[in-house]
């Protein structure tokens, strides 16, 4: 079919060109509309449940709460995985599905398992939050704002109902979460020497505001012959009315509710505080949705605070912080610009090759013509312009004219037979067509396995594997429709000369000839040249470092806060403003956004530091952090660390976990495991959570006494949950202002909550209604627990994680695996690597069985082209030759052997493949002509020297920009590059001699085989 499109082709040059321009037309203005992004949108489907309980410990969530919830929704089908984390009041369970479930469907199935349990979960505790995940990925932009006339709650309240709600109105916006700041609420601090003056307890005050500090509906009436709305109003409509309720007393006497404590119109307590450079503000950070793309949410964003600025005072000023557009916008116009250069160099090779300045138009227009039209294929599958789909067109920039570039040369060939060059583009399309299909039918095979491999990572990938197939796809219908066509009609005719006709009689080819006619004559020792080459350069694996990939400059680095548990919001403002005092030292520091505490815990905080641009410091980002780590060991009592880039769920460099049921077995061993850790070289900000546990006051009830006085084990546990930290969120009573409800919190005096004797004398109710001392039905001691626990499909695990200087991920994660406690676990414990080990792990495995799958695909489209089982095999073997290339490349540059060397070897698979095609696709020919195999084989190997150069060392030449790593994110993207330039150098070296003489080998066994069927002897050597 290929050989009748290009006739077709050639004969109708005006369709083919109108064609052509149409499909370019329409790929240009895709392109134009294409969302950019830093990855392809990946939706995992997952479900959260979050059940806070105010004031209940980890351990007690965990019995309580969590394992009712895992149980609950572990029978559900299609189930990936489950964890949980687990903090002071707050239970989180994520459900991840295996990719395909219906998002929707699943969260209804979670939300219905759920209800089933609520009545088995503690009557204190809120109702379970069940909501599908929602947003992608971490935070897009961060901003603050401050004013010198404004307070933190003003500020607070205008980020929480004009500025969150404006931006949750910009379409791809998920969320908008503040930070830092505080909620208002009216607090009614209670007096606990009031309290037992009057004999009542704090429950009751907060039982009675609740029960008159309400409107309620009343029905309907019929009065004067209308229907009317009867309405209850008992709410206080001011603050002086709230503080003269009447507060009734056990002895039947009445007291005004600020007779019992203070009253006021205030703010929540702090769990959280943001820090600009030391200098308190408040931020609120933007997490855009699943399906949208960064970059357009990120305009949109900032053209609405732009709106916002013209409608607030002037005295708010905004400040972005971050905003990760910025560093993908900078890697698009990098990956752009290798683009563009990586054509121009191909195409200027392809030119000083030719020597014919109209074949390199020629050649030259197979780039865009192949390029326009996948964009258009990319918006059809909803895909972005994002660092996967850019890197596959960069990767298949010098392929896309290879095909063109065979086609030419061919047609030049025949040109200097003395052919007319309509004639020339009618046989040279016809010789060479079979050999450009099977050379695209190779790149898709390889690809196309990757695209659709499964997990995550075939998720991640198959924008990658498509793109690259399809762009693949678009540049052989154009090597074999527009490139003889325009041949046909542009390219000018040639003189015969005097053994022209034959390429080996050349001299240029002469040396070639003389390798080639050695190997021939010396086959065994050139298979046991290549042989050992291969074998060689496999040793060379442990000497090459391995890792997910090369870590980027991004200007912005994370620092990880973590004090012992117990200690005060006000500990870790301290220590967050000794750690911006060290920063704000070193030049390369544009600014400083600390955020210390979180609601769960206020003994954690992050850190997020800007640099100033990378043309303006003389450190890259990896090397600011080595130097900085060392002055954060100056900061006593508190572990600061930098996060880790790669993410992944891990904020360290290298993670593992240990599972076990039995928690004090699995403490222990973890504790072991931290501890060798520690000691190994290249590891540091060695840490777990496992050591850390939180001081605690426990009540522990005296059943006997608490039976006599007629108290109930709940009645003092709310006795002293209310009167510590107020009632559960959800039964707070609310306080009236003109356009919302604010809640009232009844709870002690701050000041009379630092000493344990408040607690001890708190009154708890009987059941015959007089108040007995807390300490007269219970003991109250100090004790300890766990500050936050972890679990993993339903099993207690641990965390130990590290940072890495000067050793790879791969290198870490085999010394881990020779530490004494890794080898000797406990049969109780399990572990598995976590974070970025556990998908190189999982991306390895993947990407091996796609390997494997698609050799044996090339094999079979081999097969098939070529009506033949053997032949093929000699093609196939060009793929060893291309590893010895790729490692000592690697080796040489030093540059890990990870995700993206391990693309530019699945693109290898392709490419080298299709120099052994056309080696074997011409001897075939040759042969089949009445050439002897040796014959054959040397005019093959001479006719297609030129051809196999030029389209490598045109590959090489548009690999070599993102090689080079000059733009942005460009040394994550490098060892993509050097494994191609390298594998494919040494690929088309040795194809050109190895490929003949397997050939040869082949073909005998071909015709010996054939000979005991068929009585045909095979053409002489």
């Amino acid at each position: 079919m290929a050989f009748n499109i290009s006739n077709w082709s050639i004969k109708n040059p005006i369709p083919t060109i109108l064609i052509s321009l149409v499909m370019a037309l329409m790929g240009y203005i895709a392109f134009l509309g294409l969302g950019i992004d830093r990855s392809p949108n990946i939706d995992i489907p997952a479900v959260i449940i979050t059940v806070n309980q105010p004031g209940a410990g980890p351990e007690e969530l965990e019995t309580q709460v969590t394992k009712k919830v895992e149980d609950a929704v572990a029978a559900l089908g299609n189930i990936d995985q489950i964890t949980s984390t687990i903090n002071e009041g707050s239970s989180t369970t994520t459900v991840n599905f295996i990719l395909g479930t219906n998002s929707d469907r699943a969260t209804n199935d979670v939300r219905n398992a759920i209800a089933q349990i609520r009545q088995d979960l503690p009557q204190d505790a809120n109702d379970p939050i069940v909501q599908r995940l929602e947003f992608a990925g971490g935070a897009v932009m961060n901003y603050t704002i401050s004013s010198p006339k404004r307070s933190i709650a003003e500020l607070s309240d205008l980020v929480d109902r004009q500025i969150g709600r404006a931006l949750t109105g910009v379409p791809g916006v998920a969320r908008v979460d503040r930070v830092g700041g505080v909620d208002r609420e009216v607090r009614v601090d209670l007096d606990p020497g009031r309290l037992i003056a009057y004999g009542i307890t704090a429950t009751a005050v907060n039982d009675q505001i609740r029960s008159f500090n309400i409107n309620l509906p009343g029905g309907r009436s019929e009065i004067g012959g209308s229907e009317q709305t009867v309405r209850t109003l008992g709410s206080a409509e001011t603050i002086e009315d709230l503080r003269n309720y009447q507060i009734s007393l056990p002895n039947g006497d009445t007291v005004p509710l600020s007779n019992l404590g203070t009253v006021s119109d205030s703010s929540s307590d702090p769990r959280q505080m943001a820090l600009l450079d030391g200098q308190p503000v408040v931020g609120f950070s933007i997490l855009r949705g699943t399906g949208s793309t960064l970059v357009t949410v990120e305009t949109a964003v900032r053209q609405e605070i732009e709106n916002l600025k013209k409608k607030l005072p002037e005295d708010i000023k905004f400040q972005l912080i971050f905003t990760r557009a910025d560093s993908i916008r900078a890697s698009y116009e990098s990956l752009l610009s290798d683009l563009l250069i990586g054509c121009m160099m191909t195409v200027i090779t392809v030119g000083l090759f030719l020597g014919n300045w109209r074949a390199t138009i020629i050649t030259g227009l197979a780039l865009p013509l192949s390029i326009f039209p996948t964009f258009w294929v990319m918006q059809s599958l909803n895909y972005t312009l994002n660092g996967m789909t850019l890197l596959a067109l960069a990767l298949a920039l010098g392929n896309l004219v290879d095909d063109a570039v065979c086609m030419v040369e061919d047609i030049d060939q025949h040109l200097a037979m003395g052919k007319k060059p309509l004639q020339a583009a009618f046989d040279a399309s016809k010789e060479i067509g079979l050999a450009v299909l099977a050379s695209a039918a190779a790149i898709i095979a390889v690809f196309l396995p990757v695209a659709f491999m499964g997990g995550v990572p075939g998720q991640f990938f198959q924008p990658f594997g498509v793109t690259v197939a399809v762009s693949t796809l678009f540049s052989s219908l154009i090597a074999v429709t527009v490139t003889p066509m325009l041949s046909a009609y542009i390219l000018q005719p040639k003189k015969l000369k005097t053994g022209d006709d034959n390429p080996s009689s050349r001299p240029r080819f002469r040396p070639y000839k003389s390798l080639l006619t050695w190997s021939l004559r010396h086959r065994i020792l050139t298979l046991l040249a290549a042989l050992a080459f291969f074998i060689g350069s496999l040793q060379l694996v442990p000497l090459i470092p391995k890792g997910l990939f090369s870590s980027g400059d991004t200007g912005l680095s994370t620092i990880s806060l973590e004090l012992p548990p117990g200690a005060t919001l006000n500990d870790t403002v301290a220590v967050a403003n000794q750690v911006n005092s060290l920063l704000q030292k070193n030049t390369a520091v544009a600014n400083v956004l600390a955020i210390p505490g979180d609601s769960g815990r206020v003994n954690t905080g992050l850190i997020y530091v800007n640099l100033v641009p990378k043309e303006q410091r003389s450190l890259t980002q990896r090397q600011f952090e080595e130097q900085t780590r060392l002055d954060f060991q100056k900061i006593p009592g508190a572990r600061v660390s930098f996060r880790a880039q790669g993410g992944a769920g891990s904020t360290k460099d290298v993670a593992i976990i240990l599972k076990s049921e039995n928690g004090d077995i699995l403490t222990q061993t973890a504790q072991k495991l931290e501890r060798e850790m520690r000691a190994l070289p290249g590891f540091v900000e060695v840490s777990s959570g496992v050591s850390l546990v939180k001081p605690e006051i426990i009540i522990q009830p005296d059943p006997v006494r608490a039976a006599d006085q007629g108290v109930s084990v709940r009645a003092i546990a709310r006795t002293a949950s209310l009167a510590l930290i107020g009632d559960n969120e959800f039964n707070l009573a609310k306080f009236n202002l003109a356009d919302r409800q604010i809640p009232i919190r009844v709870k002690i005096a701050n000041d009379g909550r630092s000493e344990i004797e408040t607690l001890q004398n708190l009154r708890v109710p009987s059941s015959n209604g007089t108040l007995v001392p807390l300490n007269s039905v219970a003991t109250i001691s100090l004790g300890s627990g766990p500050a936050e626990i972890q679990r993993f499909n339903r099993q207690r695990q641990v965390n130990i994680g590290a940072n890495l200087e000067g050793v790879s991920l791969g290198s870490a994660v085999t010394q881990i695996r020779t530490l004494p406690i890794m080898k000797n676990l406990p049969p109780e414990v399990t572990e598995e690597p976590f974070g970025d080990a556990r998908i190189m792990r999982d991306i390895f495995a993947r990407f091996l069985g796609a390997l494997s799958l698609a050799i044996i695909s090339i094999y079979g489209i081999l097969v098939l082209l070529y009506n033949n089982f053997l032949y093929p095999l000699a093609i196939l073997t060009s793929l060893p030759l291309s590893i010895g290339g790729t490692l000592i490349a690697l080796l040489i540059t030093q540059k890990e052997l990870g995700l993206y060397a391990l693309i530019g070897i699945v693109l290898l698979m392709g490419l080298v493949t299709k120099n052994a095609i056309l080696l074997v696709d011409f001897a075939l020919s040759g042969i089949e002509a009445g050439k002897p195999q040796f014959q054959a084989m040397i005019d093959s190997g001479v006719s297609r020297l030129r051809p196999i150069i030029m389209t490598s060392v045109s590959t090489i030449a548009g690999m070599l920009p993102i090689a080079l790593a000059l733009g942005a994110d460009g040394e994550i993207r490098a060892p993509m590059a050097i494994a191609v330039i390298g594998g494919f150098t040494t690929s088309t070296l040795l194809t050109l001699v190895v490929v003949p003489v397997i050939f040869t080998y082949i073909d005998s066994f071909y015709y010996w085989l054939r000979g005991l069927f068929v009585k045909q002897k095979p053409k002489s050597i």
